[in-house]
């Protein structure tokens, strides 16, 4: 009996539950993570590319120092492959993707190998704690589930099971804006190393016209360079993380941000250890950034986790608004003539990232109020964001940004005017603003039955039903008149 462990690059666990004593190691530079998939072509941000390369690189060194063989497949050979022809048994951590998951149970059924698939450790709830709450529910609410996974794992609460501070969320007191002259701590910054240089190196060679630069890289590589990051969060960035974590700023673009996501979704850190971490210095943070910070980890990326599991198939072929309209070049190239739009897309070509606000409510925003489809969503945000996976973008971009799933388990469509983004940033008014709110106001007059029948929303229809005719008209042309510029624009 031959048996291996197949290991991709979102899986750099240690421990790592499918990784046995004397049993060959196989990690694998897959297409579906590297952009040459023929199937799915998209072409991942430089940086993202740097990552896996060196992340796996060194977690290869790592293995080997414990005792293991490793053997890396390189990303132009595909693991069916490099696995040995005498292969009998296949071990893996829980991919977490469909199409991932689907093809190695079609490769091992027609090779007679036997597929042994271990829970993996990149969450926290259990199957059966998803199908309790999103599975079985009609329609799935993160507040519930948040609260019933506050009870079931004892965090910040009582002998009652009652929420510490008297509340379950203190989300009321997370959006303030940055105070003028207001600045935030350095933000983080590794010291690059030799994995780094070489995957640069790789990277700049196999992937010259992939989107963004590489001269920016940050992110740690490393597991020990991970746990550095992510204690300078917590010394110098998690007290005030809650205040400011709704606030958008043009000249500090991390804030109090962690930076966390592009080392906790490839394993090099734990949910575990990062929840021990901040549950370790409660004592030291302000309740609202504590528990705000929390519900980000076992809340949302939780339930977002399950919403995949349990409605990705569905959701990710939906397209509740009918849009067909491509992703202009102007969003690959920053030249849309809206700057917060152009601002976002220039800082994600140097770091491959920005925070949730920026991704929810000014570019999904925007994207939605310009009536790009889904799918064009999607793969923008996949090839934009270095820790950008299949399980989360799904229920992000056809869920909660894009609303194409019809409200699977939210209630309205996220958007705003630019009133918001001038709200919550430094931005300046200018003639975007102008732009922006009249394809806000054409969105609901085109979709008014949809606003009316949520309490939530049946005031910007009533709204926009007051306007005067000229100034419907207004609205109507302006927007109209954007949006066939931007047909004008060749797809990307």
């Amino acid at each position: 009996m031959t048996s291996a462990t197949l290991i991709f690059p979102h899986q750099l666990f240690l421990p790592h539950p499918a990784v046995a004593v004397k049993r060959p190691i196989y990690l694998a530079e897959d297409p579906l993570f590297f952009g040459n998939d023929p199937v799915y072509p998209i072409t991942f941000h430089k940086q993202k590319l740097v990552l896996h390369r060196a992340s796996m690189k060194a977690y290869a060194d790592e293995l080997g120092a414990l005792g293991h063989t490793v053997t890396i497949i390189p990303h132009t050979v595909a693991y069916r492959k490099a696995l040995p022809a005498s292969l009998t048994e296949l071990h893996l951590a829980d991919p977490a993707d469909f199409i991932l998951e689907k093809r190695l149970r079609a490769f091992t059924a027609s090779r007679a190998i036997q597929l042994h698939i271990h829970p993996t450790p990149a969450f926290l709830s259990p199957p059966e704690f998803l199908l309790e709450h999103i599975g079985s529910r009609k329609k799935p609410f993160m507040a519930r589930f948040y609260e019933a996974q506050r009870k079931r794992l004892k965090i910040l609460t009582g002998p009652d099971d009652s929420p510490t501070g008297g509340q379950w969320s203190f989300d009321g007191e997370n959006r303030k804006k940055l105070p003028k002259n207001h600045i935030p701590p350095s933000p983080p910054q590794i010291e690059q190393n030799a994995y780094v240089i070489e995957a640069i190196i790789y990277v700049e060679k196999h992937f010259p016209d992939n989107p963004g630069n590489t001269r920016h890289f940050r992110y740690p590589v490393t597991r020990a360079d991970a746990k550095s990051w992510l204690r300078q969060f917590i010394t110098a960035r998690f007290a005030d993380f809650g205040a400011y974590e709704d606030a958008i700023s043009t000249l500090h673009p991390f804030i109090n941000h962690s930076l966390l996501t592009p080392t906790l979704n490839i394993g090099l850190l734990s949910p575990e250890e990062i929840i021990h971490a901040a549950l370790s210095a409660k004592h030291n943070i302000p309740l609202n950034s504590l528990e705000g910070f929390i519900r980000q980890i076992i809340g949302w990326r939780e339930f977002m986790h399950g919403i995949y599991v349990h409605r990705g198939t569905e959701i990710r072929i939906c397209n509740f608004f009918a849009f067909t309209r491509p992703m202009p070049t102007t969003f690959y190239d920053g030249t849309t003539g809206i700057p917060p739009i152009d601002r976002i897309i220039r800082q994600l070509k140097n770091e491959a990232y920005c925070h949730h606000i920026e991704r929810l409510m000014v570019l999904g925003n925007f994207m939605l109020l310009c009536r790009i489809k889904p799918d064009d969503v999607y793969k923008w945000f996949m090839e934009f964001f270095i820790d950008a996976y299949d399980w989360v973008m799904v229920p992000n971009v056809y869920g909660m940004s894009q609303f194409a799933d019809g409200g699977t388990f939210t209630t309205k469509p996220y958007i705003s005017g630019s009133n918001y983004v001038l709200k919550m940033s430094d931005e300046k008014k200018g003639g975007w603003c102008g732009i922006w709110d009249s394809l806000f106001w054409s969105f609901i007059a085109d979709h008014q039955s949809l606003f009316l029948k949520n309490p939530r929303s049946s005031m910007m229809a009533r709204t926009w039903q007051k306007f005067s005719p000229e100034k419907q008209s207004h609205y109507q042309s302006t927007a109209q008149t954007f949006l066939n510029k931007m047909d004008s624009q060749p797809a990307s």
